[in-house]
């Protein structure tokens, strides 16, 4: 790529999609392009297609997906599988046929077995079931990539698949009903902090509501108080995760210094596994991670584990050797990236 390459940055206002553009301009790219999901649906074939004619991006990236926690995915599980395998059908079809120089497409690590070998390998792929809960969400995810390898191979495009860990960091979702782990985590510990302290003018803000006996009725649905906070499971199960800004700089690294040629060995008889993780390749329990939040956050109170809440799967560590191979490792380890991510909470909040 060079600084004038015209770059298609698919869902840019997402926690991916926003590092990815934040990384890109600090580098000195300045023919960024994107659309908001009112401006362009990727569900929609013929406007897909229209954009590409008109705008005729050098390169993409596909960032744009519908994702959510484990209670997200187990309830909207028709949309989590419709709505992406349109996504990457529209957007990687018409890269091909507009004549992209380079893709890079983005997954997720849940397209592993529930029972992989720990850590988990790109090899893992498809070698036994699927965890139950997010099964739609890894299914289209895997014909993502296979959907990349197949277009190589057939038409000798250029399409990168990579599969980060669990991510966090600026502009993730806080929601308490559909956000992942760490951001519900850190809103609902700040909550209950403010609550503890009696601030219940800053609770009120946060909420966007005017009723106190609303705000009580409508966090205790998610165990909040001023004592405590509820949690999910035992707190055993270990996850991963990764700042999103290091998962932006792996990804232009990928993009400025790797090719699809670069993702499996020269000699293989079959192409396969070409997609490349993203992680750090170290975890942590679910009840440590609290624990690190609640002392991030200064939360008093106590965390009390609901263990008749499912755990989901005990261990998911990815391997990133092959990524090291490459030449990419990251830099922003967990506890510094938690004060970062909930000091960008605090200053949105209040703005």
């Amino acid at each position: 790529m060079n600084k004038n390459s015209k770059i298609y940055v698919a869902g840019h206002r997402g926690l991916v999609g926003s590092a990815i553009v934040k990384n890109l301009e600090s580098k000195g790219y300045t023919n960024l392009i994107y659309k908001t999901h009112k401006e362009l649906d990727l569900t929609n074939q013929k406007a897909v297609e229209d954009f590409f004619e008109i705008e005729k991006p050098e390169y993409v990236i596909l960032a744009a997906a519908k994702v959510g926690g484990i209670v997200a995915n187990n309830t909207y599980r028709a949309d989590f599988i419709y709505e992406n395998l349109a996504i990457q059908n529209n957007v990687i079809h018409n890269a091909y046929k507009y004549g992209v120089q380079k893709l890079l497409f983005l997954g997720s690590t849940c397209i592993y077995p529930k029972n992989a070998p720990q850590p988990m390998s790109e090899d893992c792929l498809l070698t036994s079931p699927l965890e139950y809960t997010n099964e739609p969400y890894a299914i289209a995810k895997i014909a993502g990539i296979k959907m990349c390898e197949s277009y190589n191979i057939q038409y000798g495009t250029n399409f990168i698949s990579v599969m980060p860990t669990n991510l966090y960091g600026p502009n993730d979702n806080f929601d308490l009903e559909k956000s992942h782990v760490l951001p519900a985590l850190i809103r609902k510990i700040h909550l209950a902090k403010l609550l503890n302290e009696g601030n219940i003018k800053a609770v009120l803000e946060d909420l966007n509501v005017s009723n106190v006996e609303e705000v009580k009725t409508y966090l205790s649905k998610f165990g909040v108080n001023e004592n405590s906070v509820e949690i999910w499971g035992t707190g055993k199960p270990r996850r991963e995760f990764l700042y999103s800004e290091d998962m932006a700089d792996a990804c232009v690294f990928i993009l400025e210094n790797r090719d699809f040629k670069d993702t499996y060995e020269k000699n293989s008889k079959e192409i396969i596994n070409t997609h490349i993780n993203i992680g750090t390749g170290i975890d942590i329990s679910i009840k440590e991670l609290a624990e690190l939040v609640q002392e991030i956050v200064g939360f008093k109170g106590k965390l009390i584990f609901n263990t008749e809440k499912p755990d989901g799967t005990l261990v998911k560590l990815t391997n990133p050797s092959k990524l090291h191979s490459l030449g990419w490792k990251h830099k922003v380890e967990l506890e510094d990236g938690i004060r970062m991510m909930f000091n960008w909470y605090i200053r949105k909040r209040s703005e």
